[in-house]
């Protein structure tokens, strides 16, 4: 049985009579399968074929009376199976009982007398279907307009306020999230995205609606945490706003040019602090995507927390993939077949970090501080978590202390300590961390080591004032490759992706302030280049999808609902499987069983002075993929 969902009891019907292994019914079941795997689409038929022995891909045929038990177990594997592009991915097979079935007819396979169908396939099920949506439309008009609610009726925006957090979803001005103090370039990147949505729309208008078209949601943290005036907060979040910013005014720029350019609508979401109202938030998103066939995935999730984990089967449950720029928490792929992560694992982390130590810094002793952020634990912080347990394995005994160090904890014991003192904690707390070491005086220790997190400190100059002047840091970076520095080396060797990503920051009109200027040199962000590589990957799945499905055409109309989520998943997939996509911080290849990144390029990036903001940071080490797939390794030449 090729199955097609419950729907398909509402559907037309097609009977397939002695389909043998090699037969034309085989074959014809078959192609259906691999044009489903291909294109992701649902197509509306249900394939009823009879046989007098199971298909070879699907050799485990289910009784005939255990059918409910067999359709469950068969819609909960198809997204994986749709993914690996399996060759039963849509096969159900079902074996009647032999005591019930009588003797086998002429044809060899045996008659049976099927049980009553479901309540859900019967007669009056159309009639009853029409008066629980009814029921439920009500119940779902008044939950948005609801007092708590900021709804629109001409934009997409869908607001609740959840523990006095504006959580759910926005397309446009009527809804900017985030109005604390000092976060102005968060609310300026929002309105930035919602004025380019608009002009998206007005382009696919002009073309008759003939270039693919697509929606991609950003899902993060946007409010909730601890602000001051002089304080940028949410450094990740608006990084990864102006990654996407870029590829939507990219492709803005390409649609001028080219008919087959697809342009992008961007819906900016809030999960709440640490993601904790993420559930509701993915509930409105659902909403949203079963009304907007465009909608085809989720970038961002920022914090690799139990939270975040969560917050991706809920995804994985609706049907939406998350391409996730910064995420690293090793196996974050188990909680949803729908999940591709850009950065390298934490397991990569800690083989840098150790490397370092052991091929460049030479040290026997490491020191482990680590930190979980406010209200949180080792247990709910899976990001610290399995960089913890990555570090102790290629550490072992070499790790000398390792301690959580509470804001307030005075640190003089690691005053002139000559081996590697790691930071394995958030962000928040790494100001305290280094200002404690302050009382070290002149004789600091030798070398301070942290994780990525710290990249949002770095981002932060009002922080960087109070830290002492004579304690050099290095910490990791996930995007090297995409820092002002490196992009010029790439422009002046005509790489052409760093070059466009370069010449595109640059722009007057795109971000604020514009990065990379000979006059006025602001860095370009650890998160833009990683959350432009999530986007465009996606885009250019859409738009691979689209030439295979002769949408491109000059006289045809884009059809939104020719493609879905799942095949949208599938292509990025198909697209990575030779040598990898090109990412603008690096080389993106996946194995076809995992959703984190294959040898994906992270460096050790130091800084001499602290408060120095306006030295960029250097590279002194690095491992995995620039542009070509190359031997596992680690380099301490430049990028």
């Amino acid at each position: 049985m090729a199955a097609g969902g419950l729907a398909a009891y509402r559907v037309p019907d097609l009977l397939l009579d002695n389909v043998e292994p090699g037969t034309v019914g085989h074959v014809l079941v078959r192609l259906l399968n691999d044009v489903r795997n291909e294109t992701g689409r649902n197509d509306p038929l249900l394939v009823v074929a009879v046989a007098g022995q199971p298909p070879p891909e699907l050799p485990e045929p289910h009784p005939l009376t255990d059918a409910d038990e067999a359709f469950t177990e068969w819609s909960e594997a198809l997204p994986e199976m749709r993914r690996l592009r399996r060759a039963a991915a849509w096969l159900m097979v079902l074996r009647p009982d032999p005591a019930e079935s009588g003797p086998p007819p002429r044809g060899g396979v045996r008659a049976f007398a099927a049980p009553a169908p479901p309540w859900w396939s019967r007669r009056f099920l159309p009639a009853a279907l029409c008066l629980v949506l009814v029921a439920a439309g009500g119940l779902w008009a008044g939950t948005r307009w609801a007092p708590d609610c900021r709804p629109s009726l001409t934009d997409r925006v869908a607001v609740r306020v959840i523990e006095g957090e504006y959580v759910g979803y926005s397309d446009s001005a009527a809804q900017v999230f985030n109005d604390d103090p000092g976060q102005g370039r968060l609310r300026a990147v929002q309105q930035r995205i919602f004025a380019q949505n608009r002009a998206a729309e007005r382009v696919w208008e002009d073309s008759d609606h003939r270039k693919p078209y697509l929606t991609l949601v950003y899902l993060g943290t946007l409010t909730g945490n601890r602000t001051r005036a002089d304080e940028e907060s949410y450094v990740s979040e608006r990084e990864e706003l102006e990654g996407m910013a870029t590829a939507q005014y990219a492709l803005l720029q390409e649609s001028a040019g080219a008919d087959d350019a697809a342009l992008l609508r961007i819906v900016v979401a809030n999960g709440g602090r640490q993601m904790r109202h993420a559930e509701p938030a993915v509930a409105m998103l659902a909403d949203l995507a079963r009304e907007d066939p465009t909608l085809l995935g989720v970038v961002g999730m920022v914090e690799s927390r139990r939270s975040t984990a969560e917050a991706l089967g809920y995804l994985n449950r609706v049907g939406l993939p998350v391409l996730a720029p910064t995420l690293s928490a090793d196996r974050l792929d188990a909680n949803s077949r729908l999940y591709l992560q850009v950065s390298a694992p934490n397991a990569d982390q800690a083989r840098m970090v150790e490397a370092y130590a052991r091929e460049v810094l030479k040290v026997a002793d490491v020191h482990v501080y680590y930190t979980t952020g406010e209200n949180s634990s080792l247990d709910d912080d899976l990001y610290v978590k399995t960089l913890d347990e990555g570090l102790r394995q290629l550490f072992g005994t070499r790790i000398t202390r390792r301690e959580e160090w509470r804001t307030g904890t005075r640190l003089t014991v690691e005053c002139g300590f000559g081996g590697m003192l790691f930071y394995a904690g958030r962000w928040s707390e790494f100001d305290g961390f280094i200002r404690a070491l302050r009382e070290c005086g002149d004789n600091p220790p030798r070398h301070v080591v942290a994780d990525d997190s710290v990249n949002r400190y770095m981002a932060n100059p009002s922080l960087r004032a109070a830290a002492p002047g004579n304690i050099p840091v290095t910490y990791v970076s996930k995007a090297a490759l995409a820092t002002c520095a490196a992009l010029r080396v790439a422009e002046q060797r005509r790489d052409d992706a760093r070059a466009t990503f370069l010449t595109l920051v640059r722009s007057g009109d795109l971000l604020d302030p514009p990065r990379c200027r000979p006059d006025d040199p602001h860095p370009v962000g650890e998160r833009v280049s990683l959350a432009y590589d999530a986007s465009m990957m996606m885009v250019r799945a859409v738009e691979s999808l689209a030439t295979r499905l002769h949408h491109a055409g000059p006289r045809r109309a884009w059809e939104p609902s020719s493609i879905n989520p799942v095949g949208v998943h599938a292509e990025v997939l198909r697209q990575n499987a030779g040598g990898g996509y090109p990412g603008v911080a690096g080389l993106i290849r996946y194995s076809p069983d995992s959703g984190e990144p294959v040898h994906k390029r992270i460096s050790l990036m130091r800084v001499e002075r602290v408060p120095d903001v306006a030295t960029e940071a250097v590279e002194v080490f690095h491992c995995g993929d620039a542009d070509q797939p190359a031997e596992p390794g680690c380099d301490t030449s430049g990028s």
